[in-house]
């Protein structure tokens, strides 16, 4: 079995491992106490806020702006899913009942469709700001990565939603924007490195978000779940591995 404490050692030790967990905590009051005040799931917001965190300015909580659009497109999203048919039939005609014929429904459609695009706008302007202040560098590089993984998703949460209105603006901008995916490595048949798992048109990324080999009914069932299940699922819980690592390494930006 030593080979396996060695195994367990050298992944302890490595870079990546102390980026993700940093250290260990001794078992005392203390240290117990502290934990439990920073526990993320008992205590949202932080106990203990360092003052540069609260001083205002042009890019004060973008981080928590991009919280808000995100709980504002799941409110209003639960709310139209209500009166939502992913079906070709009906999925046009569903958007002009619920625009026209819903109470609030173009109220709770326009905010669904605002705050997803304020939360495009807010996560970049975060990001930015992450960036210019070089708070992607040790001991945060672990959080730069889940926020980079979280601003895919949040990209790929309105990619996903451009389709459901199945107008013709939606279809063809949804054809266009899934051609990359034909030209993705690996996994797209016109991307480099195909030759490596054996992509072709009928088995590629595209063909996957598609259902087949054009926009059709497949497509907007698969948008669909992925769009209102699959995405918010895994953003949520990039989400929740986002503020831990905010709690354990404290708010980023320049000291006073």
């Amino acid at each position: 079995m030593n080979w396996w404490e060695d195994l367990k050692q050298q992944i302890t030790d490595s870079p990546v491992w102390k980026s993700i967990f940093r250290h260990g905590y001794d078992d005392t009051p203390r240290n117990r106490i502290l934990m439990v005040s920073g526990n993320v799931w008992l205590h949202l917001h932080p106990s203990k806020v360092r003052r540069h965190a609260t001083r205002m300015r042009f890019t004060w909580c973008m981080g928590g702006i991009t919280f808000l659009m995100f709980l504002i497109t799941v409110v209003t999203g639960i709310y139209l899913m209500f009166y939502y048919r992913p079906v070709t039939q009906y999925a046009y005609a569903d958007m002009k009942y619920l625009e026209f014929d819903m109470p609030f429904g173009v109220v709770m459609r326009n905010m669904h469709r605002w705050a997803a695009h304020g939360m495009v706008i807010a996560v970049w302007l975060h990001m930015f700001r992450v960036f210019l202040t070089g708070s992607y560098k040790p001991p945060r590089e672990f959080n730069w990565v889940v926020g980079v993984i979280l601003l895919v998703l949040t990209l790929l949460l309105s990619f996903t939603g451009y389709l459901l209105p199945w107008d013709q603006l939606a279809i063809w901008a949804v054809t266009v924007g899934s051609n990359m995916g034909r030209a993705t490595p690996v996994l797209g048949h016109d991307g480099p490195f195909k030759e490596l798992l054996g992509v072709n048109p009928i088995y590629d990324a595209r063909a996957f978000l598609f259902g087949g080999g054009e926009v059709g009914p497949a497509t907007l069932m698969r948008f669909y779940i992925l769009h209102c299940i699959f995405i918010p699922l895994v953003t949520s819980l990039f989400l929740a591995v986002h503020f831990w690592r905010i709690r354990r390494d404290g708010f980023s930006g320049p000291a006073l």
